[in-house]
């Protein structure tokens, strides 16, 4: 089975767009295009539900259980309980919130572990419990491959550790870690895992069951949908955290670490991205199957089309003197997530694609962390090549020509 790409294109009106002809994106993993459904669901919220939810009135009634059918169907999507699943104003928050509950439950002479590989929205919240006296150990990269290895992490692993918080894949070396096998470490050592799964999502929804994740975190806005942040608690954790809610929401999981109400219609819009991964399933497999099946073999479909078009990319640019390709150079190892070291600036780079009809970006991604451990300078950053399911060959043919052009 392969990705009908004209169909998968005719759920994002932004390929009719007239200011996007002859345009190829390649920046998705700072924000994705937004699927029609999302888009019609956050107008009819507007324009029909925009009240205070939960009421008895019809318009606040049905506002409600649009909000609670996002929560529902996603959860069930991503193989965890509903309550476990709950809705904050961006991934970055969400972490911090996170990190703000978990140095209120540490005691004295427990540490938690972090990486030098992530973006630091899953890194600085975290490496600030230091200064409330929790140790933070780091778990390194190869300054060679940027690569994490996970016996490096179990030399880490001692009685005192009760977090480890590690990503599904970077956004700049994009190596797919084994999180199944690295959780199952930190379990054994007895402590909870965190795992940013902001640039994994975008290529497939994943069972976090499955996983074994205490806590998966991601971006809507990166995954089809509304400027919204998800994240999955277990239930387990979840409650062992102290609330950061209000005193009176203690009870309830999925408002335990929402401080602030939730924006009711981007909460709502996010069933949208539910509609939309079950439109792809229908149209593409002729079986019925539950939520957390249907979502699978989505994920399976659009990795194995991104992987069909990433590799020539990869070829090219591993054979390219000028440029140093980072993170793995076989597309089946990695997200489509490509970075350059370049000899001019990351940003410069990106100009000079442009006129080409390439929309990159250039920079240091908030990745400087990992960015500084490969022996880059920040300032000088990397070129970004990203694409997603609905990206075709037609935008590598064009990416490839630019690139002979600049390079």
């Amino acid at each position: 089975m392969q990705l009908d790409l004209e169909f998968i294109r005719q759920n994002f009106p932004a390929f009719d767009v007239p200011s996007l002809q002859g345009q190829s994106f390649f920046e998705n993993a700072g924000g994705s295009y937004t699927c029609v459904q999302v888009q019609d669901r956050l107008a009819r919220f507007y324009r029909e539900r925009k009240v205070q939810p939960y009421a008895p009135y019809e318009a606040s009634r049905m506002g409600g259980a649009e909000m609670d059918e996002a929560r529902e169907r996603l959860a069930a999507m991503l193989g965890v309980q509903s309550d476990e699943l709950s809705f904050g104003p961006s991934t970055t928050q969400n972490t911090y919130v996170l990190a703000q509950a978990v140095g209120q439950w540490l005691e004295p002479g427990q540490s938690i572990i972090v990486t030098n590989q992530d973006h630091e929205a899953n890194s600085g919240p975290w490496r600030r419990l230091a200064d409330r006296g929790v140790e933070v150990k780091e778990w390194c990269v190869d300054p060679q491959t940027g690569l994490l290895d996970p016996q490096d992490l179990q030399a880490l692993l001692d009685d005192s550790v009760r977090m480890v918080c590690f990503p599904h894949c970077s956004n700049v070396i994009a190596a797919v870690n084994p999180v199944a096998e690295i959780t199952a470490m930190i379990r054994a050592a007895g402590a909870y895992s965190c795992v940013d799964g902001v640039s994994y999502a975008p290529h497939g929804f994943v069972n976090v069951s499955e996983l074994g994740a205490d806590i998966y975190l991601f971006s809507a806005y990166k995954t089809y949908g509304p400027h919204q942040g998800l994240m999955v608690i277990r239930r387990d954790l979840g409650m062992r955290l102290p609330n950061q809610g209000h005193y009176f929401n203690e009870g309830n999981l999925y408002k335990r670490f929402t401080p602030a109400g939730p924006d009711h219609a981007q909460v709502a819009a996010c069933a949208g991205m539910a509609d939309y991964m079950d439109a792809v399933y229908a149209h593409h497999f002729p079986a019925d199957a539950t939520a957390a099946q249907r979502a699978a073999k989505v994920h399976d479909l659009f990795r194995d089309h991104e992987a069909r078009l990433a590799q020539p990319i990869l070829d090219y640019l591993s054979n390219k003197n000028s440029v140093h390709l980072i993170g793995p150079a076989q597309a089946k190892d990695r997200a489509p997530t490509i970075s350059v070291q370049l000899p001019i600036p990351g940003e410069m780079a990106a100009e000079k694609l442009a006129p080409f009809g390439v929309m990159a970006g250039g920079g240091d991604f908030y990745a400087v962390r990992p960015l500084s451990a490969l022996g880059i300078a920040p300032e000088h950053g990397v070129l970004r090549l990203s694409f997603v399911h609905y990206t075709g060959a037609d935008d590598v043919d064009r990416l490839l020509n630019a690139l002979d052009h600049v390079l």
